[in-house]
């Protein structure tokens, strides 16, 4: 279909041919719903007490399946177990682990429309943004995989400091990484997780939401079939809370690798600092609230287009989603107006359906969040410019559906502009000076994405030098704030948004699961001392 490593939110719209394939994948995967599923420990199906069922955000009339609920013994069994496999896989040559993810790689590409599929059901994605986040997933991989080979495994020579002693520098695993991966991308953001620990020679116990288990369960498999031994790789289902105060504070917990809300985030970083005796890493994206400029010089036509991607696909469920806007007073009705038409001509239902811009939010928890935010933004005196509202009629009351929403003149310093919703809620504000512009987009504990939409090369260069993110764009017409392919940009925040400051997707991601070693060995021309 695609050359490898090409498939793209953007390559995918223009490409007629994946349509048929897509289709006839829905039909298929539906075959596979509703079957009771196990836990992997140790390469051993386990099963729990207690379980829970996996309904679609489509219609929850659809049933995925049913997963175990696992518990706080079941976390340590899955520790265990990859403290067992950790001695032989980090052993194994480099080479050889790159092989079993390259194989991965392509396992996850040849089932690119089914995974799709899965997705659409499982979270809710339209044909667009399934595919590509599989197709992500699989070039995230493949990336990773050229970066650990041509830094030679992170094995370098090094300058001796006597003669006949030959020392290296080698980047050596931790040992157990714990892998907790979030709803919105179940398939591309977990895959990276695990490839970044097991390729370095970890191992990991990985526990998907229970809002998606069937694709964490699809993507266990898919490692494991490829070559990734028992223990190496445990799947572990289930709430969130036990198994969070388990890895927490485990001894033999190495590290922990997390992408979610900033609450969970920084409890998970808290308790680990509370319990431990010395620094263990935590890799953790956590969310944003990612802002755009457009001044007075803007193509008001491809902002409109660009804010209107980044902050309605995937009914703003994204980390990266544009949930604010500052725009110079001159143009900002123009371009409320531009906005207003793009976002009207937006068509919300069921992703499976081609025409569909996006389907349902996740949950009644979104639900309530969102109708909770309309109602405090248009009582704190922000003018409602399209949405606000649920629909509910027909089809639509089977899950939950929102109109994208823009809402004006709310104060700056209104909580609404500085707390992540995950919601198709736009707030948007207006500046009188790209000074004050950058402040007030600066304005925030969060630092992942923003953007910027000027014809004025001087306030892009303004814009690049003064912004306090990590992902930036300017003059995004497919997203202003989103849409970056992993491989081809790193992908990681700044502040609250992030742990490490190294992105996903980008060259240094793998530098997160090891750790320096410095050896050096006499030869027997050498003389030891003491």
């Amino acid at each position: 279909m695609q050359e490898s490593g090409k498939v793209t939110y953007v390559s995918l719209e223009s490409d007629e041919r994946i349509h048929g394939e897509y289709e006839a994948a829905l039909l298929e995967i539906g075959q596979e719903f509703g079957e009771r599923h196990p836990m992997y420990i140790g390469g051993r199906e386990v099963t729990a007490l207690r379980e829970f069922e996996a309904r679609s955000p489509i219609d929850p009339g659809i049933f995925l399946g049913t997963f175990p609920e696992g518990g706080e013994d079941h976390a340590r069994e899955g520790i265990a177990a990859a403290n067992e496999a950790f001695l032989g896989w980090s052993r194994r040559d480099w080479r050889e682990r790159i092989e079993i993810v390259r194989k991965t790689a392509d396992a996850i590409e040849k089932r690119l429309f089914p995974l799709a599929a899965l997705l659409t059901f499982e979270a809710g994605k339209t044909r667009f943004e399934a595919l590509a986040e599989v197709g992500e997933a699989a070039a995230m991989l493949r990336y990773y995989c050229d970066i650990y080979e041509q830094s030679n495994g992170y094995i370098f020579p090094m300058h001796s400091p006597a003669p006949g002693e030959e020392c290296r520098s080698v980047m050596r695993p931790y040992g157990v990484w714990a892998v907790i991966s979030p709803f919105n991308f179940p398939i591309s953001l977990a895959a990276g997780m695990i490839a970044g620990a097991l390729l370095t020679g970890n191992t990991v116990v990985f526990k998907p939401t229970s809002k998606t288990p069937l694709s964490g369960m699809n993507l266990y498999r898919l490692f494991t079939e490829n070559g990734v031994p028992p223990g190496a790789l445990n799947l572990v289902t289930g709430p969130g809370g036990p198994f969070g105060e388990v890895v927490a504070a485990h001894p033999d917990v190495a590290g922990i690798a997390f992408t979610g809300s900033r609450a969970v985030g920084m409890w998970l970083h808290r308790q680990v600092a509370a319990v431990q005796p010395y620094h263990k890493p935590l890799v953790a994206e956590l969310g944003s609230k990612n802002p755009t400029i457009v001044t007075a010089s803007a193509d008001i036509a491809k902002a409109a287009e660009g804010v209107a991607r980044a902050a309605f696909g995937f009914a703003g469920q994204k980390c990266s989603a544009t949930s604010r806007v500052y725009v110079h007073s001159s143009v900002a009705e123009r371009f409320l107006q531009a906005l207003r038409d793009r976002a009207d001509r937006m068509e919300v239902g069921d992703p499976r359906r081609r025409e569909v811009a996006y389907g349902p939010l996740i949950d009644d928890d979104a639900r309530l969040t969102f109708q909770e935010a309309v109602e405090e933004a248009l009582r704190d005196g922000g003018r409602l410019v399209t949405g606000g509202a649920v629909t509910e009629e027909g089809f639509y009351g089977r899950g939950v559906y929102v109109r994208p929403t823009v809402i004006a003149d709310l104060a700056h310093d209104h909580r609404l502009f500085r707390e992540e919703l995950f919601v198709p809620l736009l707030l948007v504000g207006t500046f009188e000076t790209l000074e004050e512009a950058l402040r007030l987009a600066n304005a925030t504990d969060y630092g992942l994405t923003a953007g910027i939409f000027a014809e004025d090369p001087e306030e892009v260069r303004y814009f690049f030098d003064g912004i306090r993110f990590g992902v930036v764009y300017a003059n995004r017409r497919g997203g202003a704030t989103t849409g970056a392919w992993p491989g081809a940009q790193p992908f990681g925040g700044w502040k609250a948004s992030g742990t490490t400051g190294r992105g996903a997707g980008g060259p240094y991601y793998l530098l997160s699961f090891v750790r320096e070693q410095a050896q050096t060995r006499v030869t027997e021309r050498g003389t030891k001392t003491p």
